[in-house]
């Protein structure tokens, strides 16, 4: 869905707050830490760098995220998984650490970084057509120097040797 067909659905829909100024259903804290899965990125260079990541599975885990969260361990972070490839988008709305996003293909392929992306922003991060996105701790992408074409080894991606 495009950004401007969303606003249009927002501003159409009828909105009700309660007296907090929230959306009924919307996260207020950080949700408990996921289930964790060791994930690989092997860089352009050959080297690899593991990750235990949260596994955000169901689709509250996804609209919730890491919003809340005050730290993103060095070597952690969230993977979406989508299921099948999709145009993947997200903001960072409530989300207090800045993060890098990449935007993982059905293989495993990175097809986009979106890095030091601003806390609590509401501006949609477009990532294209993705399988998952991996959130990691701002500064990691640039830190381990993680590109376009790396490769993301995770059983989801049906690359683990």
């Amino acid at each position: 869905m495009t950004r401007r067909r969303l606003l249009a659905l927002l501003a159409a829909a009828p909105l009700s707050l309660p007296r907090a100024g929230r959306a009924q259903g919307e996260p207020t804290r950080a949700q408990p830490e996921l289930p964790k899965e060791k994930l690989l990125i092997v860089t352009h260079d050959g080297l690899s760098h593991e990750f235990q990541v949260e596994m955000a599975t169901t689709s509250e885990q996804q609209m919730t995220g890491l919003m809340f969260r005050e730290h993103i361990p060095e070597n952690g972070g969230m993977l979406f998984d989508w299921g099948v490839e999709r145009r993947s988008q997200m903001w960072m709305k409530n989300t207090v650490s800045s993060l890098d996003m990449l935007f993982i293909g059905p293989h495993g392929t990175i097809r986009h970084i979106a890095e030091r992306t601003v806390p609590y922003s509401l501006a949609v991060i477009d990532g294209g057509m993705a399988r998952a996105t991996l959130e990691l701790a701002a500064g990691t992408a640039e830190r381990l120097d993680i590109r376009v074409g790396d490769k993301v080894i995770a059983p989801q991606f049906g690359n683990v040797p």
